[in-house]
């Protein structure tokens, strides 16, 4: 049983190896944070505005404007970041959707958090958007984007 473990162990390392030696994925990183850096500006100044300016609570502002950048992410990697691997605009959009609620939850956890433990809430949100960026990465492209 040891044995069978450490072969798939090895094969995955590989395969991760392989994934991180092509300039293609890495090319296609820059762009996913690209578009990402557009929807970061989205979000916080949506949750800014909600927050500062309408005394939204600070949770609910940051799930308003999750919605918002979600909306600005998905159609910027559909059409910019995932280009050659779109499929049906529904399928590939419920699956962006299904990652981008993880990240979000994930999102507030850490907000949350960082929040109790005395940052300001837009810093606090601006810290927690960059900390969960590589898992919405990760699940987009293996799920949301993957080639068929």
């Amino acid at each position: 049983m040891e044995r069978t473990e450490a072969v798939r162990a090895s094969g995955a390392l590989a395969r991760t190896r392989g994934a991180l030696g092509r300039r293609a994925n890495w090319a296609q990183l820059a762009r996913f944070c690209t578009v990402g850096a557009t929807g970061f500006v989205v979000n916080l100044a949506v949750y800014t505005v909600l927050v500062k300016a309408l005394g939204v609570h600070y949770l609910a502002a940051a799930t308003c404007s999750f919605l918002v950048a979600v909306t600005n992410n998905y159609t910027w990697n559909r059409l910019w970041t995932f280009r050659r691997q779109r499929g049906h605009l529904a399928y590939q959009g419920l699956r962006f959707l299904v990652v981008s609620t993880l990240a979000l939850a994930a999102n507030l956890a850490v907000l949350h958090l960082l929040v109790q433990l005395g940052l300001g809430k837009v810093l606090a949100q601006a810290t927690a958007i960059v900390l969960v960026t590589p898992l919405n990465f990760v699940g987009n492209k293996l799920w949301s984007f993957r080639l068929r």
